[in-house]
């Protein structure tokens, strides 16, 4: 079959186990063929294809809601709703999106890029349904590493006390990027084989009722023995307690299974959970072997050997920079203790967990108590460094303020993918930290333009015990800049002027560093002076050099690849406010009013209007102004 001619889901419905079977594959190797050339999160769809199959062939799209948690398993998802023959552009600028979108189907109903929001969304439809009266199925699918996240959690609570029909599937395939760790998981391990409870339960009160004379009365305890049962084969006890009818589990890639399951979902009244035992990778060997996470999302490979079709890189990744340079530090700073929310790879950490793994904790998808968790080491006076991506901050943004902040806690926040980080989209540009972090008392905000200042910048942040302190490094790898042999502290506060100029100042830092110079460079050759100053903390900002700046009436450009609504630029124009420079000519270059979408870096800078040609046509309409004044 070819899947590219597929218009929506209903050809399903009168498919055969064998048809569907033969789909599966189908849709195996396009997927294969096509991630190869695109990249993407091929591990995961790998092993929802059956699951996804029978959920629509089961249910109604877009009636039935199908509620993808995370959404990084919703390729099958697109496929099956007519979007095949765009998989070319997935993840690519102006493209099909790697996460479903409310915007490109009717049949993406929530937007996810985040885990843990599918329940909290379900029950959200599902009130909503029952007040307007309608009779649609909310299906919200959730993978074993987000349902440790505190809001599934909290969803759960909630969705058992109201006993709202809702069924939610439970894609238990053991990981979320890397291997899931903590207590839940380890109950879901008993419970993978533990075997068929609900069977067992509907089977023992069948029994029961056939045994001549005495039937009726054991009848009537049914209840009571199944309640035993239940803690008997463990299976099931913690979702049931929560309100919910456990079924399963089930094994995800047996249609027969599945289907029979679904349909015995749809039949029970109040909350079901349906505990589905998926493969991630299944299908594709070298995803299929994945221990570690490698192969949950990808760029481009080979599809014969499963080699990466990497660039050569000369410069070690940021991700890696810092946590290597916190790995030496470690060597001989015993108070240093790593943190991770589920991405001990993504962040680098593999090297440091297996010299320090009695200082290594992954304490899997709960970026809030992982905040928290740094700040009760803080207190003990530890130096926890919390390795975490940009966007996955903002979801303990108030255990920053008041359980690290508020107390003034020596915290080393290493924010990973700050900025633009391409292919994820609107969900993972990390271009929010500097705004939901700047105004916070107490905190120290700073970015190193290159790996050597990236490395001591590390340093500083381990030395310094006046309070928490922030590492922000942008994705990908660094320039190849030499490294010192020896690490120094650099003062906080403190700016440094890169190049010399009259006409007008650029203040920038990290990835924008290197755009301002060139633009600098070009502008020179037209008589146009411009210095650059690498303004590496953002907060606090060296004041001194701002006064100098100020006072000498030379034009400001702040440039940063962060939103400008209550960043970077917003603060030089607050410091020039309150110092009564009222006359100060100050522009500001950076992200607008807008979530940016998935493309390149390059392509999305361009979009964007943010790149050295961009800059040196701002800088020409800003010099005009001056000497008018003049």
């Amino acid at each position: 079959m070819d899947v590219t001619k597929i218009k929506n889901p209903r050809f399903l419905k009168n498919m055969s186990t064998k048809q569907l079977i033969e789909l599966s594959a189908n849709i195996r190797k396009f997927l294969i063929e096509k991630l190869s050339k695109t990249g993407g999160h091929i591990g995961p769809n790998l092993g929802v294809v059956e699951l996804t199959i029978a959920l629509h062939k089961e249910f109604d799209s877009p009636k039935d809601k199908l509620i993808w948690d995370v959404g990084h398993q919703s390729y099958v998802h697109k496929i099956l709703t007519g979007r095949a023959a765009e998989f070319d552009t997935l993840r690519q600028y102006k493209g099909l999106s790697g996460f479903p979108k409310r915007s490109e189907s009717e049949h993406d109903v929530w937007e996810t890029g985040h885990s843990s929001t599918s329940l909290s969304a379900a029950m959200g439809m599902a009130i909503a349904r029952d007040l307007k009266g309608t009779d649609e199925y909310i299906v919200p699918i959730i993978g074993d590493g987000a349902l440790t996240g505190g809001m599934a959690l909290e969803a759960l609570n909630h969705i058992g006390h109201e006993k709202k029909d809702i069924i939610v599937v439970l894609n238990d395939n053991e990981m979320s990027i890397a291997p899931n760790v903590g207590a839940l998981h380890n109950v879901l391990g008993r419970l993978r084989t533990a075997g068929k409870y609900q069977w067992v339960k509907d089977e023992l009160e069948l029994l029961l009722k056939r045994i001549p004379a005495v039937g009726g009365k054991l009848a009537a305890t049914a209840e009571r023995i199944k309640d035993s049962l239940k803690y008997l084969l463990v299976s099931g006890v913690f979702f049931e307690e929560l309100g919910f009818t456990y079924l399963g589990p089930v094994d995800g890639h047996n249609f027969d299974d599945l289907l029979e399951n679904l349909r015995y979902a749809k039949k029970t009244k109040g909350p079901v959970l349906l505990h589905v035992i998926t493969k991630k990778g299944k299908g594709y060997s070298p995803a299929e072997n994945d221990k570690v996470g490698t192969w949950h999302g990808t760029g481009p490979y080979k599809i014969e050997t499963g080699d990466f079709l990497k660039p050569v890189e000369t410069a070690p990744s940021w991700s890696e920079l810092v946590s290597e340079t916190v790995r030496k530090l470690a060597r001989t700073d015993k108070r240093i203790v790593a943190i991770t929310p589920a991405m001990p790879v993504g962040s680098k950490l593999e090297g440091f967990a297996s010299e320090f793994p009695d200082r290594m904790f992954d304490v899997g998808i709960a970026e809030q108590h992982a905040t928290t968790l740094a700040a009760g080491l803080a207190t003990q006076g530890m130096k926890p460094f919390l390795a975490i991506y940009s966007t996955f901050l903002q979801r303990a943004y108030d255990q920053v303020v008041h359980d690290v902040c508020r107390q003034n806690l020596n915290v080393f926040f290493a924010i990973d993918r700050a900025g633009l980080v391409g292919a994820d989209g609107e969900t993972h540009q990390g271009v929010f930290d500097i705004a939901f972090l700047r105004h916070i008392p107490n905190l120290v905000i700073m970015m190193p333009k290159d790996e050597n200042e990236g490395q001591h910048m590390v340093y500083t942040a381990i030395q310094y015990d006046d309070g928490p302190i922030a590492l922000r490094f942008p994705r990908g790898n660094g320039l190849g800049v030499k490294l010192d042999e020896e690490f120094k502290e650099i003062p906080i506060g403190t700016w440094e002027v890169l190049r010399e100029g009259s006409d007008l100042a650029i203040l920038t830092f990290g990835t924008t560093i290197s755009m301002a110079l060139e633009a600098a460079e070009k502008l020179a050759k037209e008589k146009v002076s411009v210095k650059v100053v690498n303004a590496r903390f953002i907060k606090p900002m060296d004041e001194k050099m701002l006064h100098d700046l100020l006072e000498s009436n030379m034009p400001i450009l702040t440039i940063e690849e962060a939103v400008l609504q209550g960043g970077f630029g917003s603060a030089v124009l607050e410091f020039a406010h309150d110092h009564g420079y009222h006359q100060a000519v100050i522009n500001r270059m950076g992200i607008p009013d807008r979530f940016i979408e998935h493309g390149s870096v390059k392509e999305l800078l361009n979009e964007i209007g943010l790149t050295a040609s961009h800059i040196i046509e701002r800088v020409k309409t800003i010099i005009p102004k001056k000497q008018k004044r003049a």
